[in-house]
């Protein structure tokens, strides 16, 4: 059975509404050409001996082939919506030690630790070249030999940007996540930079777990949090996402939703004057990302501006930011950090804080598809931006992370 079989019965099952176009629906019958039937020939009612003069023969065969086309664009897209047969690690640089042994590796940080002036190439190598699960059992085994905690360890023997990549590592990635939004909202002035990263680009799972361990790391809500840190819209904005009640059903393409959401956010915006931004916020933070892809392309064909230019013209400061980053996010996630990353590097100086955090976030998750689209658009690899804007042992750390020349 072909790969879109299972979702498309699941997504044109009993009960749901005919696609716009196609007629599929409860009760129908198997589309022309999918069931190993020849399509049907177009008859008319016309009397004209040639087809090729009469204009209702010519309508009804266009019409057929652009019902036909809207079909085959379903199929495409239910297929293409990503190889859901792949494991979650098929993109990562950082991936799971085939012959790890917990109790051997936290002798060997032991002693790296303790050798004078600290064997920092035996901590990167052996940290940057684990799991974030096999991490965790190193710390559990370290904390067992010695009784000592493996991240205080590390922290005196550390500084600088190394201690703060090797610190990130040892975190659980939503732990992670939960202790980067809290330093960013944390004493005065809010880092909402960080904030709009975080939570622009996480999926629904992420965000309820970091919600959880927010709550158990620092005993109040993420939510509470960014409420008395933020303000306006911008507020209303990042509260919403956070929830993380994103729609992530991507079974059905509903086409007639594509073009009401395509031109209810024109109408919001562009259209009118002032902006309805409440609008905005409720489409942008609840539809699933495949179909907010289509929206934006549909919007082209009611604005002048596509959806990025609306944005830069409707709205300043924070939510501008803000929203920017969520469309680049649903647009392309890995371009998103990759643009992300080279900005970091780019120019004079390092922003090592932007770089740390997404080479430390998306070693295993998707860091594979963030070189190639690095390396797509600027032309040399994220590796050699790496070599050229960083030394030592924190570079040896972001080079493994990155998993090698492309």
């Amino acid at each position: 059975m072909s790969s879109w079989g299972p979702i498309l019965r699941r997504g044109l099952g009993s009960g749901s509404k005919p696609l716009p176009g196609t007629g599929l629906g409860s009760g129908s019958k198997p589309l022309p050409g999918t069931d190993g039937s020849a399509l049907p020939t177009v008859r008319s009612s016309c009397s004209s001996s040639s087809s090729s003069s009469c204009c209702c023969c010519s309508a009804a065969v266009s019409g057929h082939l652009s019902k036909m086309s809207t079909v085959h664009e379903i199929l495409s897209k239910l297929t293409l919506e990503g190889d859901h047969s792949l494991p979650p690690s098929a993109y990562a640089t950082v991936k799971a030690y085939g012959n790890f042994d917990a109790e051997r590796d936290a002798a060997a940080l032991e002693t790296a630790i303790k050798t004078k002036g600290v064997d920092e190439v035996t901590i990167v190598n052996i940290l940057t070249n684990r799991s974030n699960e096999q991490r965790q059992d190193i710390a559990f085994a370290y904390h067992r030999s010695t009784k000592k905690e493996l991240p205080v360890a590390l922290k005196s023997a550390l500084s600088g940007h190394l201690e703060t990549t090797i610190l990130g590592l040892l975190k659980t990635p939503a732990q992670y996540d939960a202790s980067e939004l809290k330093a960013a909202m944390k004493g005065l002035g809010t880092d909402e930079d960080t904030l709009i990263e975080i939570i622009c680009s996480r999926t629904n799972q992420e965000l309820h777990l970091i919600n959880r361990v927010y709550k158990d790391m620092y005993k109040t809500e993420l939510e509470k949090d960014i409420i008395s840190d933020t303000s306006g819209d911008f507020r209303k904005l990042m509260v919403a996402l956070a929830k993380g009640r994103r729609n992530e059903d991507v079974s059905v393409v509903d086409y007639e939703l594509i073009d009401q959401d395509a031109r209810e956010l024109y109408d919001a915006g562009v259209k009118r004057k002032g902006t309805d931004v409440a609008k905005w916020i409720n489409i942008m933070t609840e539809r699933s990302i495949p179909h907010l892809q289509k929206v934006f392309e549909r919007y082209n064909s009611y604005s002048p501006y596509d959806i990025l230019e609306s944005i830069k013209k409707e709205v300043k400061g924070d939510l501008e930011n803000a929203f920017v980053n969520l469309v680049q996010c649903i647009q392309n996630k890995q371009l998103y950090f990759a643009d992300r990353l080279y900005d970091s590097m780019k120019g004079k100086g390092t922003r090592d804080k932007i770089l740390i955090r997404i080479m430390v976030s998306r070693a295993e998750v998707d860091m594979l598809k963030i070189k190639s689209e690095f390396k797509r658009k600027y032309g040399k690899s994220l590796y050699y931006f790496i070599q050229q804007d960083t030394k030592g042992d924190y570079q040896r750390a972001l080079l493994n992370l990155c998993g090698g020349e492309d």
